[in-house]
């Protein structure tokens, strides 16, 4: 019996996804360095609440065109120059001696370089590579954007414990010159064809060149024409309120506001980590449950359990109750992901995906952003986070209900047989 060959799709998609649990985790250290860098360089909360602020903003600006580039020209490149350039912008906020240099390695540099690796570029993979399982294999990316927290956030904490926050940060640069960029050179492809393959699970005859380059003409969807439906603005609103319920707000302050309620940087850093682990169950068991049950309804219930836990989080008194909060609050950390990704491709289609989903995570980023900001300017205020965390249980309510608005009718402007049956 000839054994069965694995299909080219999950190798490419294995390795994108490392590469993006690499930079989404390097790029999210930043709130472990808040406190080290105040005590060395005397820096303000609010002041580097700023960089954080610019570094969501613009990675979520990077993200539309990310996914432009790669709905038009193919991820290999794209993903290739987005960790050149992350790598040297980590390498360099290691050396930094002013304020603006962290403005403009952690809050530029790195921010464009993660962007081009975020879900916009992964979800043009899943597409493009997957016409089976398609949900699970968005959740696989998205969980591997999870496990970043999981792997890099207590590396970077042990590194900065054990020596500075300036050899963390260079030591995370020098990782991804060495360990990353060569699986990217290796094992990414742009498209099945490269390969001489279909995609996964594909049937029926396959397209001629010519017919596949009709088709990704006929099914694409512009921004402008998005913009005239509901379910785009709803899609951009609930992901606005995911932004800034993680990595605006949790991501960016938890550290600090853990450190301020006498928890220790390892406890702080071990929940960081049991979050992390629990983002990768979560995310791809939202893959799973989004092929069988669909996608509104998970997806409202991952919004209220996130409004719930940010509520618990102002109640937790030790250190098993801060270990519980992490992992509710994981469970449904990056779950909005595949639901999200799935509605926009069958609502809008596959080859819309990256462009589409670009600008809805640019969403997801102003939000992030909104709440790093003020969350920052809450705590100099009030002399605590707990407004913060109130506000974002009360949006993310608000998104729950919101979910359950958005039709999965498809506004393709016209038939196309090849994404005619999209499926998540």
């Amino acid at each position: 019996m000839t054994p069965r060959r694995l299909h080219p799709a999950w190798v490419v998609l294995t390795a994108v996804t490392v590469c993006m649990l690499a930079a989404t985790g390097v790029r999210a250290v930043f709130g472990i360095y808040i406190k080290p860098m105040e005590a060395e360089m005397g820096w303000t909360r609010s002041g580097l609440s700023g960089a954080a602020a610019v570094s969501l903003l613009l990675l979520g600006a990077v993200g539309p065109w990310a996914g432009r580039i790669a709905d038009r020209w193919g991820t290999r490149r794209l993903i290739i120059g987005s960790l050149i350039l992350l790598g040297v912008g980590t390498i360099a906020m290691g050396q930094s001696t002013s304020l603006w240099q962290i403005y403009a390695t952690a809050g530029v540099l790195m921010a464009v370089g993660a962007g081009g690796l975020g879900m916009a570029t992964g979800s043009v993979i899943a597409t493009r590579w997957f016409d089976h399982k398609r949900g699970m294999a968005i959740g696989f990316a998205a969980g591997g954007m999870s496990a970043g927290q999981l792997l890099i956030i207590p590396l970077a904490t042990l590194l900065t414990t054990m020596h500075s926050w300036r050899v963390s940060t260079t030591w995370l640069g020098v990782g991804l010159f060495v360990l990353i960029l060569p699986v990217a050179l290796l094992l990414v492809w742009n498209d099945p064809a490269d390969r001489g393959v279909r995609p996964y699970g594909a049937r029926g005859v396959a397209p001629t060149a010519a017919q596949s380059a009709a088709t990704r003409s006929a099914g694409r969807v512009s921004v402008l024409e998005a913009a005239r439906a509901p379910q785009f603005w709803l899609l951009v609103a609930t992901f606005f309120v995911c932004g800034y319920t993680t990595g605006g707000l949790v991501m960016t302050h938890f550290m600090p506001h853990a450190l301020e309620h006498n928890f220790t940087s390892f406890q702080a850093s071990t929940a960081l980590g049991i979050m992390g682990m629990m983002n990768v169950v979560g995310t791809i068991g939202s893959g799973w449950l989004c092929d069988r049950l669909g996608r509104r309804g998970p997806l409202a219930i991952y919004y209220f359990l996130r409004g719930a836990s940010l509520i618990f989080l102002l109640y937790v008194w030790n250190v098993p109750s801060l270990h519980i909060w992490a992992a509710i609050f994981g469970l449904n950390f990056i779950s909005t992901v595949p639901p999200t990704t799935a509605l926009t491709a069958n609502i809008f289609g596959r080859y819309s995906v990256g462009e589409l989903s670009g600008w809805i995570f640019f969403s997801h980023q102003v939000g992030a952003a909104i709440a790093a900001a003020l969350a920052g300017w809450i705590y100099e205020w009030y002399g605590s986070y707990g407004p913060a965390f109130v506000s974002a249980g009360i949006l993310a309510f608000v998104a729950a209900a919101l979910t359950l608005l958005i039709s999965e009718r498809s506004v393709v402007r016209r038939p196309v047989p090849e994404a005619a049956a999209v499926t998540a």
